[in-house]
């Protein structure tokens, strides 16, 4: 169960070169589901080897990039199937064409007809797709979400060419409940933390606000976070979000909240433990050895079991180091990583409020699953551009398409509501982004620029004055 994390990465045999402390301590690693390095397997024949996975990546990176210890095995859980999966897909299209009658119901075949197109293309991309950063628990995983994200941009393009009406009217084929217009809601009201006129419950203002949302928000960081891999972007972009809902809150009505749902409830509680927890995962990772051995060549129950548990992990670890200050291109990288988090969040609550889908919609939760499985592949493919563009000539095809679909749902909240879009920002909220971005532009100019030339004219006067 077993596999190299990139097809780039070369399998290189090594013999055992360091002797183990003990037999016993060597056969308890084994019954475990993990060899040590350089430690043989007492237990396996000789033949089978410990080999060590050397990718150009980690060559570039050796110092942020985990060693991985693979005995090679290649199962049947992971040899190409795609002669088998074209059998049954000519199969399952030759009994419908043949033995099944086709329904006189026009707007019931197209949705079957469209059904059936994107299972046909889910299925050549799941077999013939290129393979991303990411094998585990399967490299199919990662590309049948690679295109459910080809599928979905094509759904948004599709509204984005529609008009107002008819893209909101086309909702009721997904789901006939949709295509009429959202109540208002109150989502400011009281902000009291204890309120004294209320004598059966004083706190009943806190109570109201602990609901799905708030496990919602705590899991959310925490993927976030393992996404991002770094405790400074993660606060900032949290941070940024809620002076986001302050400036906006006069176009959407649920960014109205109490300053303590800001900044206690969301900035500290929920955010803040989601990124604590997510930052301790990443240390557990980080420190993890990374020894892999194919289920068939582990003894004990007790040890299949944990290699299984242990599949869903990933099959190696690259510590991400953005360095933002090193140099303009890492500057302007997070810069962008960072805006481009912030509009896709704000996508969320816009996309609902123009397109009349209910917070509770299962479309809803759907996109937020969807961002989960496609953010982490598309992450370290930008890292990996950035990091190492010499290698990394293109920007990855997941993280290309992830930002095509960022800007294809904001274009569509421009279109289907320039309205509530052009409200304008109040001043003083107005002036308080201008400074903002003023000093980001001015801090640039001077460390990129200004103290760079000024290094550079000390270095050369040190070196003619020697």
């Amino acid at each position: 169960m077993t596999k190299p994390e990139s097809k780039r990465s070369a399998v290189a045999a090594i013999s055992a070169a360091v002797k183990c402390t003990t037999a016993s301590s060597a056969a308890e690693r084994v019954n475990n589901g993990s060899v040590e390095p350089g430690c043989p397997d007492p237990s396996t024949p000789t033949k089978a080897k410990v080999t060590k996975q050397t990718s150009r990546e980690s060559l570039h990176r050796r110092n942020t990039e985990c060693e991985v210890y693979d005995d090679g095995t290649n199962t049947f859980f992971w040899r190409a199937h795609t002669v088998t999966v074209l059998f049954i897909l000519t199969c399952a299209l030759v009994y419908i064409t043949l033995l099944e009658e086709t329904p006189q119901d026009t707007t019931y075949n197209t949705k079957r007809g469209i059904v059936a197109s994107i299972l046909v293309f889910l299925c050549f991309g799941v077999t013939q797709a290129k393979d991303g950063p990411f094998t585990r628990p399967h490299p199919a995983y990662w590309r049948f979400w690679l295109c459910v994200t080809v599928v979905y941009e094509l759904f948004l393009i599709f509204i984005l060419f529609q008009t107002v009406h008819d893209g909101r009217q086309f909702m009721k084929y997904i789901d006939p409940k949709l295509g009429v217009p959202l109540p208002e809601r109150d989502y400011g009201g009281n902000c009291l933390i204890y309120d004294p006129g209320n004598n059966t419950d004083p706190f009943h203002n806190i109570w109201d606000k602990m609901d799905g949302f708030v496990p919602a928000h705590f899991l959310g960081w925490y993927i976030k976070t393992l996404m991002i891999r770094d405790w400074w972007m993660c606060m900032i972009i949290s941070v940024m979000f809620e002076f986001l809902e302050y400036s906006l809150e006069h176009q959407l009505p649920n960014f109205s909240e109490c300053w303590w749902d800001h900044w206690i409830m969301d900035v500290l509680v929920c955010n803040g433990l989601g990124i604590y927890c997510g930052m301790k995962t990443l240390a557990w990772l980080s420190m993890k050895p990374y020894q892999w051995q194919g289920l068939w060549n582990i003894p004990t129950y007790k040890g299949k079991i944990k290699r299984i548990a242990f599949q869903f992990t990933p099959y190696s670890w690259v510590k991400f180091e953005w360095k933002p200050a090193s140099n303009l291109r890492r500057w302007l990288a997070v810069l962008g990583i960072i805006f481009m988090f912030l509009l896709a969040e704000l996508n969320t609550f816009y996309l609902k409020f123009v397109l009349w889908m209910p917070p509770e919609h299962y479309l809803v939760l759907l996109r937020l699953v969807f961002f989960v499985n496609v953010g982490g592949v598309a992450m370290r493919e930008i890292y990996d551009f950035m990091d190492d563009p010499k290698f990394h000539k293109k920007l990855g095809q997941q993280a290309w398409l992830v930002a095509a679909i960022t800007v294809t749902e904001f274009l569509i909240v421009v279109k289907y509501d320039p309205n509530t879009i052009m409200l304008p920002i109040p001043f003083f909220i107005m002036e308080c982004w201008l400074l903002g971005i003023l000093l980001i532009f001015i801090w640039t100019l001077w460390r990129f620029f200004i103290r760079t030339d000024t290094v550079r004219g000390d270095r050369q006067r040190h070196i003619f004055s020697h």
